[in-house]
């Protein structure tokens, strides 16, 4: 086990190393290019601050003005509780715009139900198996100025939906 914990400090260090000294070998100013890359870097960075402020500040009054647990309690009317849980409804909502906003709502899943509960491995395999589609398409779309994106949030939104009816047919077969 200590081999794996030294090869794993050392692998950065070592691909660093190899990626100057590979730029070094070409001849390229490798400096002045990590320079220009960083600058290049913070450009983009505050492009996409303006978006990813504005998609958190929702995502928190969302999640504080208690309109989260409004809709959950709201589709949960519609929805069978074998299929979809109702105290789940919150979190699949907020995994899509935020990671941070939906781990809070599965720490409230876990005080409230346990961690070894239905509702908790249904909340835990819905975090492993979707995504923050609308920070991840606002920010690498915005990135690299893509405007049309086609069928990309249809597609990633069946994609989520997919993973959250796996995470919950899974969680029946262990419960």
């Amino acid at each position: 086990m200590s081999v794996l914990f030294s090869l794993s400090q050392c692998i950065l260090p070592l691909l660093v190393l190899s990626i100057a000294g590979y730029g070094i070998w070409k001849k390229v100013p490798v400096y002045a290019s990590f320079i220009r890359g960083a600058k290049e870097g913070i450009r983009t960075a505050a492009a996409l601050l303006p978006t990813l402020v504005g998609l958190m500040t929702a995502v928190g009054v969302l999640s504080a003005s208690g309109f989260l647990s409004f809709l959950g309690r709201i589709l949960g009317t519609f929805v069978r509780e074998d299929l979809f849980p109702a105290p789940l409804i919150p979190l699949a909502f907020a995994r899509l715009f935020s990671n941070s906003a939906a781990v809070g709502l599965l720490l409230d899943l876990y005080k409230e139900y346990g961690t070894d509960s239905k509702i908790s491995w249904m909340a835990s395999l819905i975090m492993s198996s979707c995504e923050t589609v609308f920070y991840t398409m606002s920010l690498y779309f915005l990135s690299v100025k893509i405007t049309k994106t086609r069928y990309t949030l249809p597609g990633a939104l069946l994609s989520v939906l997919g993973g959250m009816g796996a995470s919950v047919a899974l969680a029946n077969l262990f419960f």
